[in-house]
């Protein structure tokens, strides 16, 4: 009895082996890509000093003047998610920047205000939740080399993540970390007192 159960349990086992195997209707996926390429290398000469995290939720509608919804129009709702990195850059720095007393105990940098990066949007966390579509669309997208376009959302998506990080305090937050880290970094090399300003202080 036991050999029996056996038997019939190979059965079953190189039967789904065998089927998957010769499965006409099966997938699989070949990597064919091209190495990557290098194409440049540029030294930095700033401080990533504070990055933001955003979320936004785009809904973006689309009309025919004199035709329903349900034949030409399309209503798309996108989450977009990302970040923006706000950075002090060093490379334009004046040659009185900084300013050393005569017994070397104060030093005084003068430094440029922070500046944001262009929002880096965040594909893993970044998709379609909802999206409707009129008829003439849906052919349009069948015929289309390209169907179901979203780089409208994403760009919308970049451009209000951008308007909300300029109005929120990272650049006020990058300043206070870039003073922070000066003060710290200048008081390891001996100096006592240090005074950080910025170019639009007095």
């Amino acid at each position: 009895m036991a050999g029996l159960l056996v038997l019939v349990a190979l059965l079953v086992v190189g039967g789904r082996l065998a089927w998957t195997w010769l499965d006409p209707t099966g997938e699989r996926t070949i990597d064919r890509s091209q190495p990557v390429l290098l194409q440049s290398i540029k030294d930095l000469s700033r401080f990533e000093a504070a990055t933001g995290s955003f979320q936004v939720v785009v809904d973006l509608e689309k009309d025919a003047n004199f035709l329903p919804d349900a034949v030409k129009g399309t209503r798309t709702l996108f989450v977009g998610a990302g970040g923006v990195d706000a950075y002090v850059d060093f490379s334009g720095l004046a040659g009185n920047a900084v300013t050393v007393s005569p017994d070397r105990t104060e030093v005084t940098v003068r430094l440029p205000r922070a500046q944001l990066e262009k929002p880096n949007l965040d594909n893993s966390r970044s998709y379609v939740f909802a999206q409707q579509r009129g008829l003439l669309d849906r052919v349009q997208d069948f015929l289309s080399s390209s169907p179901g376009d979203q780089r409208e959302v994403y760009v919308l998506a970049e451009k209000k993540i951008a308007e909300a990080a300029a109005s929120s305090d990272l650049r006020a937050r990058a300043d206070a970390n870039t003073k922070a880290m000066m003060e710290g970094l200048l008081k390891s090399l001996g100096f006592t007192k240090v005074v950080v300003k910025y170019g639009d202080e007095p």
